[in-house]
């Protein structure tokens, strides 16, 4: 680790990074030349309008564009893909139940090889074999069916990428903090070195990777994952705002704080201040309580067990993703939230599944990285559209900045266009109509967590 923020894995960085200057990233030497957005002017300065005043975030795992929607009509999916060789092949329709691949930073760098989007069969699957022909897939839609009717019903978009070309880990940072710069020259990226915590809670020596904004790679030569973010996270504005927040993850096996697989859990103020027992709401089915409550907080974001994380695992027999998605959108949908509240689901990182459309540009800090779908719900949206425009994570951290008039964070929700975008408040609200789904909120409520980590890459 370079710079005046050197110090030894096995500190605390929570000092390290409140002590690194911030800074955005230059675009790095010898990499493509760059398409980010302009950032917008008047940024985080519209107050709450009196339409949304809840904005829920429902993360799924590992799932590239072309996976899970290749056939979307109107949408750019693609139902071929190219192998390293020049080989083009179809892509094989599957169920949702997948295997492991590899999706840590070096194989996202070799699925992209230069733009060409050709180097997925080079990457390895879980137990190490090469994984030739198996990323070169997509799910039935018949095997999604709530997700498809989402889309139907709201808008998808077709241009959300990445904030980092990197797993889950990093992905789960950036959408509370819109990055994971330490400081003007180092981003955290891909995972901890430990397989028990993923947070303030690892074991002492647990280092994090870096990547520079000269493109170098450090595996596990970064600080231990308990950060002070130099310009803090949405937690920072929310609180400054005064306005409402939960953070539902549910419990892991071990511990009831669902500490291995938590975004929380590496933020030193939350872990070790008041709001790990008032604002991180375990397990992640409370959500359901809230909305019948009344108290659902102006700002969620929403993790789900294991079972239903669409995260590929070959042991589990059925993905329960789209039925547990398809509960929380019902849930609110029946209730007097529905005309004030915007949901968006998204899949954190791309899995290693094959996705047909490179990165619209890169940066210092490891990204932007490949395509993952994101469904946007909302009354005041035309039903059936497809989004095309450009979106990254920090299009979400921008929207609920605008929404809730928090000022901004200074990182990428800086360059990014809002998801607002897609939202159309001078609409009339649309009516509510269930998603069908062979699995009821009453089902999650009552069984029993699996208290396995919802992913491990």
């Amino acid at each position: 680790m370079s710079g005046p923020c050197k110090v030894s894995a096995a500190i605390a960085a929570a000092f390290l990074l409140s002590a690194c200057s911030g800074g955005n990233s230059p675009l790095s030497p010898g990499l493509a030349p760059g398409h980010a957005p302009t950032a917008s002017s008047g940024l985080g300065r519209r107050p709450a309008t009196a339409q949304i005043q809840h904005i829920v975030i429902m993360i799924q795992e590992n799932r590239s564009f072309d996976n899970l929607f290749a056939t979307f009509p109107g949408a750019d999916g693609a139902t071929s893909g190219k192998m390293h060789n020049g080989t083009v092949i179809p892509l094989k329709k599957v169920d949702l139940a997948a295997l492991d691949i590899n999706h840590t930073y070096p194989t996202y760098m070799q699925d992209y090889d230069s733009g060409n989007m050709d180097g997925f069969d080079l990457s390895k699957m879980g137990t190490g074999q090469r994984a030739g022909k198996y990323p070169y897939q997509y799910v039935d839609p018949v095997k999604i069916a709530p997700y498809w009717t989402l889309a139907r019903n709201y808008v998808l978009a077709d241009r959300m990428y990445q904030t980092q070309g990197s797993g889950s880990f990093t992905a789960h940072q950036d959408l509370i903090a819109g990055g994971t710069a330490i400081n003007g020259t180092e981003s955290i990226v891909d995972d901890p070195s430990s397989t028990w915590s993923w947070g303030c809670d690892a074991p002492t020596g647990t280092m994090t990777s870096l990547i520079t904004t000269g493109g170098q790679y450090l595996f596990d030569q970064g600080p231990f994952p308990c950060f002070t973010y130099p310009t803090g996270t949405l937690r920072d504005l929310l609180d400054k705002n005064r306005v409402s927040w939960k953070y539902y993850t549910p419990p892991h096996k071990g511990n009831t704080d669902g500490a291995l697989w938590n975004a929380f859990d590496a933020i030193f103020a939350v872990r070790y201040g008041s709001e790990w027992i008032t604002k991180i709401s375990i397990p992640e089915t409370n959500v359901f309580n809230d909305i019948s409550n009344g108290t659902l907080p102006a700002l969620s974001w929403v993790i789900p067990d294991h079972a239903d994380s669409d995260h590929p695992n070959g042991l589990r027999a059925k993905d329960e993703g789209p039925a547990w998605v398809a509960s929380v959108v019902n849930a609110i949908g029946s209730s007097n939230y529905w005309d004030s509240t915007t949901i968006v689901v998204l899949w954190d990182d791309w899995g290693g599944f094959y996705d047909h459309v490179p990165p619209a540009f890169l940066d210092g800090a490891g990204g932007l990285g490949f395509r993952v779908p994101m469904i946007v719900v909302s009354p005041y949206v035309v039903p059936g559209r497809v989004d095309h425009t450009q979106y990254e994570f920090g299009s979400i951290l921008k929207y609920v900045e605008e929404t809730f008039g928090l000022g901004s964070l200074g990182t990428t929700d800086v360059r990014a266009t809002s998801i607002g975008n897609a939202i159309n408040l001078r609409l009339s609200p649309l009516p509510f109509n269930p998603i069908p789904s062979d699995r009821s909120r009453r089902y999650f409520m009552h069984r029993a967590p699996s208290y396995e980590p919802v992913d491990t890459q």
